[in-house]
């Protein structure tokens, strides 16, 4: 486009492996940058890449995982440069080979195949996700049928529903709930996938509950802390900017639902993996934005575009932080047992 009365140039950042990004300088000064805190890795994220770190390391290259570590393609890409092969079949990894699974999870059939090909399986799953699944389990057993609240295809999901396939029931939407065949004296629970949006979890299971006389609940929510955390931050911040970027990836579940509720506050939203994703007609007229990023976003890709911004804009950061998180998960046993050694 013309370059207008503010305008001084078009300039190029470099935002690292020699790619160059073009950006408008402007003479404009006062853009400011609303940084959330919390954002970014959670625990569970941070155990699963500290366990392929070391998996890597103590075995050497290649090491498979089973889907992608965690869903973030700054991370993926990383991991597959320093020799880690993500593979979606089991059948593609070499008996006795070194198999990690990833974050989200694995069903008990995707247990007994490894086994069967004598791999050397190290479960990198989130003790979160590994507290649905030890409900699912419990409740099955009791004879409930479970509504699991989630969505259809994600790694998560396909790995809690694989714990009790028999007794669970997929739960996308409020109008799957008055399509369930089942009698409203059932005798029913539900569970929810980690990283839902809160309020869309709600409504769905205000509504079950309003049906399904009987409906039983876990003693503790299932939605993560992180996911609730990073969710109450833009509802508390995205307001008070003109445009919101998402750190994370298309894939990824909890940084699609920040975008979506930052659209909820009224602004412009975009989930971008990085500095390379920016375009700078997103910023016309802009005078604060609000920077956010998933759970499986590194904090190297938050700073690339932090760096895009002051560099093109002339921006400030203002952090502004809703709640601490002190959170920690230990490593796979196997891995610690390594490191005693």
């Amino acid at each position: 486009g013309k370059l207008g009365e503010n305008v001084v140039s078009v300039d190029y950042c470099d935002v690292g492996g020699g790619q160059l990004v073009p950006f408008v300088k402007l003479w404009s000064e006062g853009m400011k940058i609303l940084l959330a805190s919390p954002r970014g890795f959670c625990a569970g994220v941070n155990m699963a890449i500290e366990s392929l770190d070391l998996t890597l390391r103590e075995f050497g290259d290649p090491v498979y995982v089973y889907h992608e570590i965690v869903h973030n393609k700054y991370v993926v890409d990383s991991f597959k440069k320093k020799g880690a092969i993500f593979v979606d079949f089991l059948e593609e990894v070499p008996m006795g080979s070194v198999l990690l699974f990833s974050a989200h999870g694995v069903s008990p059939e995707i247990r007994k195949i490894a086994q069967e090909r004598n791999l050397n399986a190290i479960d990198a799953t989130c003790p979160l996700v590994t507290k649905v699944h030890l409900e699912a389990v419990k409740y099955a057993r009791e004879g409930y049928t479970i509504f699991l609240i989630g969505h259809e295809g994600h790694d998560e999901v396909i790995g809690t529903m694989g714990e009790a396939p028999g007794s669970m029931i997929l739960v996308e939407d409020m109008e799957a709930v008055d399509a369930l065949e089942i009698d409203d004296d059932a005798k029913v629970a539900y569970l929810t996938q980690t990283t839902l949006s809160v309020d869309d979890a709600n409504r769905i299971i205000e509504k079950l509950k309003s049906r399904f006389v009987n409906l039983v609940n876990p003693p503790k929510e299932d939605i993560c802390y992180a996911t609730q955390n990073r969710q109450e931050a833009v509802k508390k911040i995205a307001a008070e900017a003109d445009v919101c970027f998402v750190l994370g990836s298309q894939n990824s579940s909890n940084s699609q639902r920040l975008k979506e509720l930052a659209e909820d506050e009224g602004i412009s939203s975009y989930l971008i993996d990085g500095a390379a994703d920016l375009k700078a007609e997103w910023l016309n007229g802009v005078e604060t934005v609000f920077m956010t990023a998933g759970a499986s976003a590194p904090e190297v890709v938050v700073n690339e575009c932090i760096d895009w911004l002051v560099e093109g804009y002339g921006a400030t950061v203002e952090p502004v932080i809703v709640r601490e998180e002190h959170v920690s998960f230990p490593l796979p046993r196997k891995l610690r047992k390594l490191q005693a050694k």
